[in-house]
Formats: C-alpha cells, structure tokens, sequence
C-alpha cells in the first residue's frame, strides 16, 4: 500500500515538474527592449513635430542651464511633456536659435512603453532663413555619411519642426531640424559606456575605427576635432579593459557643410575649411589604408547620399564635386610619418 502512495506520489510530482519546466522554458524569452524615445518620434525621414514652449524667453536666457516646460506634439496627435534649454558653445552664442536638450518625463515615457533614456538633443538652423536649413541639411548628410561606414556612430534624424511660442502665441513657419542622440543613448544602444580620458596613447584605441575616424574627418574637411582632448569625439568602450571606439559628432565646421562662421584649426594655417589636412599622428598608416579601401566600397552610397530629395540642386552638387574631390586624391593621401606615433595629437 505504501508502494502504491509513494509511486502514486512520485509520479504526480514528476508531472508538476515538467509542467513547470515547460512553462519556464515559454515563458522565460529575453525580455523585449522598450523603444526609445529618439525612435518613437523619428518612425519616417522628416517626421513632423510641434514643439510648444516659451521661445522667446528660452533666448532671452539662452547662456544659463535653464529649462522651459513646453510641449512635443506628433503628427498623428500623440504628445509627449518636455523641457528644454539650450546647449552647446559656439552656437548657443552664435545662432538665431541656439541648439537645444530636451528632457522628458521619465514616468511618462514608462507609461508609454518606452525606455527611460530621457535625453535627446536637438540641432536647429543657426539662422532664421533658408541658408539655415541648407546648412543643417548638409550637416544631417555628414552624420548619415558616418552612420554608414561604421555602426559605432551617433544616429541624426531629420525632422521638420514647427516652433510655437508662447510668448507672443504665433507659431514660427516649420523647418528641418536634427534629433540627435544623447551620449547616454549611443552608450545603451552599443551596449556598453562613454568614457572621459584625456592624453590618449595609441595603444588605447581601437585602430580601426580610428583610423576611420580620421579619414572620414579629413573626407569631409573637419578640422574641429582632436583626439587628445576628446573633442568633438565620444570615447566609447564595450567593456572596461576594452580597447576605445572614437565616436565622432558636431560636423558644422566641416568643409562639407561649409558654414559661414566656420574656420579651420588655426595652428594647421589652412586658408579656409574647404582645404583638407589629415588628424592622424599615432594612427599607423597601415590602418589608414586599410580605412581607405572600405570608403571605396562605399563610394556610390556616400555620393547618393550628397544627392538626397530635401537638398537643393545647388547644395547637391557642391556635395557630390567636394566628395568627389576626396576619392580623386584616396590613393595618394598625405599619411603622417610614423616616428613619435605613440602620441595621439
């Protein structure tokens, strides 16, 4: 009798086991990764956005940290709270609308489904006319250009934003912007971190992705970077102890885009920012070109790129002829001499 208890016992036992595991096994999927708030609102190429908030004031006050409560509306309605300040140096002093951060509730993103990196930056023309916008264009295709040839890449999107301010309850005619990611949002994306570290030495880095870096810098005539000093390049590594990815970002003072305003490093004497000059000391030439070979094959998507549907006729053969330009001369580039390389400058 105990016999049959026990087997009776052993077996139901067994069952409830399987059952578990089974469920386990159905149920247990890696978690799914909740849409950013940067995908939410960039879902096609020049999404429409209205953004709400007291402009005039946010000028006034554009060289403080403050924030302005405002309003971020879609094109089918939906609307997300957000505050705003402006950012940047060069161009918070310089532009008719400086460059903005926007922060969003992170409750409110949670309640929407998606993830709580709350931070996105937002790039508008510096001016407040058409040569505006043909500049900020230009720039959009220098960052699509890099997110082309590397995945380690800040990811722009190009949006048409119409500003409706408060103060004066009119709202402004809508223009191209860029909604560019926040430094903690490539972090996540890549699945590892930003870091700050200054006087790099080669042995440091990933080479080549600096050598691409260095490349499409000087493909595009930008001059205003520096590995040094981290400027203008986030420091990306996957783990700690891993070698780092440069990441570079802000491509205004590029010949590309050929900005009024813009000037060359002034040590390097160059007359203007159309002429190009290879940052590459440290970089040994063998990753150079092994990073000019990979442009090659991407040759006819970068040109395509120079002749996207928002840029005008002019501005698409500017692009193509300076671009072009670059390929002319990729076999004979001026590489740095190698003695002292272990100095990245």
């Amino acid at each position: 009798m105990q016999t049959k208890t026990f087997y009776r016992f052993s077996k139901t036992l067994i069952f409830n086991f399987l059952l578990l595991f089974l469920f386990t096994k159905t149920t247990a999927q890696p978690p799914l990764v909740a849409t950013s708030a940067f995908d939410y609102l960039t879902t096609e190429e020049g999404a429409a956005l209205t953004l709400e908030l007291d402009l005039t004031d946010l000028i006034n006050n554009k060289n403080t940290k403050t924030y302005f409560p405002g309003s971020l509306t879609m094109s089918d309605g939906k609307m997300l709270k957000v505050e705003v300040r402006s950012r940047g140096k060069f161009r918070r002093r310089t532009c008719d609308i400086p460059p903005l951060k926007l922060k969003f509730s992170k409750k409110e993103l949670r309640t929407k489904g998606l993830d709580t990196l709350n931070e996105i930056k937002l790039v508008v023309p510096c001016f407040d006319d058409p040569r505006g916008e043909d500049l900020l264009l230009r720039e959009y295709v220098a960052y699509r250009m890099f997110e082309r040839l590397s995945p380690y890449s800040v990811r722009a999107r190009l949006v048409k934003v119409t500003f409706r301010d408060k103060h004066v309850e009119e709202a402004k005619r809508p223009v191209y912007c860029l909604l560019v990611e926040h430094e903690e949002q490539v972090a996540a994306r890549l699945k590892g971190q930003i870091v700050e570290e200054y006087g790099l030495k080669a042995d440091t880095l990933q080479m080549e992705q600096g050598a691409m870096t260095a490349l499409f810098e000087y493909m595009i005539g930008n001059t205003d970077w520096g590995l040094a000093d981290a400027r203008n390049v986030y420091l990306f590594k996957s783990a700690p102890g891993e070698k780092i990815h440069l990441i570079p970002f802000d491509f205004d003072f590029a010949g590309l885009v050929n900005a009024p305003y813009a000037t060359p490093k002034a040590e390097l004497k160059l007359k203007n920012v159309r002429e190009r000059h290879l940052l590459a000391e440290g970089i040994p030439n063998a990753a150079l070109k092994q990073a000019a070979e990979k442009f090659k094959g991407a040759q006819a998507e970068l040109l395509a790129l120079c002749n996207a549907a928002f840029l005008s006729k002019n501005t698409a053969k500017d692009m193509t002829r300076y671009i072009e330009s670059f390929f002319q001369s990729i076999d004979n580039l001026p590489l740095p001499t190698e003695k002292g390389k272990g100095d990245l400058r």
